[in-house]
Formats: C-alpha cells, sequence, structure tokens
C-alpha cells in the first residue's frame, strides 16, 4: 500500500505546484516559443545539466530525460536519476503527445497514468541538437539539457544567461549534478 501512496502522493504535489505556479508576482503573459523541433534528432538521451530545483527534482543526481517515439505518435518519456551516487537508478515513465502547430516544440506530458500533467516548452535548441532549453509556460520550471554529461561552464553560463530573455530569473537555477565529484560544489544542487 505504501509504493501505492508514495506516487499517488507525489502526483498529488505535482497537481498542486502547476495549479500555483506563477511568475514571481508579475503578470506576464504565458510564455510561448518560437522553436521548430526535428523530432527525430531529438530523441534519446538528454543529461539535465541544470534546472529550476522543485520537490519532484530536487536532491537528485545524475538524471536524464530519455526520449523514444511511438509507433501511436506519441513520446515515451523515462526520467532516470538517483537519490545519491551510490544508491541504484531509477525511474519514472511517462507519455508525450506534441501539441499541433506548435513545430513540435510544445508537449504535454502525463506521469502515472495521466494522474500528473505539465506543458513544456522547448525554448532553443542547438543547430547540432547537442543542448536544449526548456521553459514552462508559466516560467515557475526551466531545464538545460545536453547530449553530454557535463558542459563546458562559459557554455553553461551563456545558456543559463537566455532564460532571462524570456522572463526567467537566471539566479534560480542551479546544475545537477552528474558525477560523484561535482557534489556539494559551488552552483549545483
Amino acid at each position: 500500500m505504501r509504493r501505492l501512496a508514495t506516487p499517488f502522493a507525489l502526483a498529488l504535489l505535482l497537481a498542486l505546484l502547476a495549479g500555483c505556479a506563477s511568475t514571481g508576482g508579475t503578470a506576464m503573459p504565458p510564455l510561448r516559443t518560437e522553436a521548430s523541433v526535428d523530432l527525430e534528432r531529438y530523441m534519446g538521451r538528454w543529461w539535465v545539466i541544470a534546472n529550476v530545483p522543485y520537490f519532484a527534482e530536487r536532491g537528485k543526481v545524475a538524471t536524464a530525460d530519455v526520449y523514444a517515439l511511438r509507433e501511436d505518435g506519441r513520446i515515451a518519456n523515462t526520467y532516470v536519476y538517483r537519490k545519491a551516487f551510490d544508491k541504484p537508478e531509477k525511474s519514472m515513465n511517462g507519455v508525450a503527445t506534441v501539441v499541433p502547430g506548435t513545430n513540435n516544440a510544445q508537449w504535454r506530458i502525463a506521469f502515472y497514468g495521466g494522474l500528473v500533467k505539465a506543458d513544456l516548452l522547448v525554448m532553443e535548441v542547438a543547430p547540432d541538437y547537442s543542448w536544449a532549453l526548456i521553459g514552462h509556460p508559466k516560467r515557475k520550471l526551466a531545464w538545460i539539457f545536453a547530449r553530454e554529461q557535463t558542459m563546458d561552464e562559459a557554455l553553461y553560463q551563456r545558456l543559463r544567461a537566455r532564460f532571462a530573455d524570456w522572463g526567467y530569473d537566471p539566479e534560480t537555477i542551479s546544475k545537477v549534478p552528474q558525477l560523484a565529484e561535482q557534489a556539494g560544489q559551488p552552483g549545483f544542487q
């Protein structure tokens, strides 16, 4: 029974977070994207280099999102993580649907059989698909993804600063430890 209660509690908390998300008191229109995403190139493993920490991802290490096109046209979304570097890898499975008319840049993702849903926006993707910037319509959440597990510091700082162009406070974005030696270092969660 406890195993069932934990996913349900997480689903309830995510739903509350989505309902309470704000832009920090500033009335701003919902975030929109002009990006165009080639879904086949976008599939695969994306390491979570940084994010706006929130309860569902806070404290996780070696995190990644893995995407795969499904036969029904939707996208399998597997979030992989560790609770600590000496702990086993775990995962959560979701399904994403691309919102029509968005150049494949807006996704609706559902976890736990649809109990938890979120809209995500691919704000920008590198021409070679080596990194991507992900936002949320209410600007409460943001992610920096990369194909490699680590990122050059100068590139990271440039990408982090780009979120200001979309109405985010870049200072709210922190690195996710991907390697054990990064844990506890300045700038990391």
